[in-house]
């Protein structure tokens, strides 16, 4: 039992990890690239950005709670104990980056749609989401990275 919840754990950890990267990449390239002209290819982007977080993300974020407490229980770890106990502090900053992040994708996708429906380019509103998506997905990429190496290494 012990190696299939850490399986899970370690799977349902890579996919959220890669979907979110894979997220970040597509989004940058279709926002930034190409020159913020192409509202079809953007909003097109945004809309499979939401879909993928819907299927991928928000299951593995529960999938990562559920494995990662079991996993602790039957180890016989504290989630006080530091390591522990930072790592799952990290992981409610980025349930809390990643909240608002995929609110202000639907927002992105909602604009883009009418401003393709419109033929009009996207606004200010848009690009101004653009930007706290980038630094709330910055930091929870960053939160991530230090929880990989807590559980690796656990050093407090």
């Amino acid at each position: 039992m012990e190696l299939l919840l850490k399986l899970t754990h370690i799977i349902s950890a890579t996919i959220l990890f890669g979907t979110g990267i894979g997220s970040a990449f597509y989004m940058l390239l279709a926002n930034l690239v190409n020159n913020k002209k192409n509202v079809k290819t953007i909003y097109f982007t945004v809309k499979n950005v939401v879909i993928a977080d819907t299927i991928f993300t928000a299951p593995t974020i529960i999938i990562q709670v559920i494995t990662g407490l079991l996993l602790a229980e039957h180890h016989g770890y504290l989630i006080t104990e530091g390591w522990l106990f930072w790592a799952i502090i990290l992981y409610i900053f980025v349930i809390f980056c990643w909240l608002p992040v995929f609110w202000i994708q639907i927002k992105m996708k909602n604009i883009a749609k009418k401003c393709l429906k419109n033929n009009s380019d996207l606004p200010k509103k848009y690009w101004q989401l653009n930007f706290f998506w980038i630094i709330l997905g910055c930091l929870a990429f960053i939160a991530m990275i230090i929880i990989f190496y807590l559980m690796v290494f656990k050093p407090i």
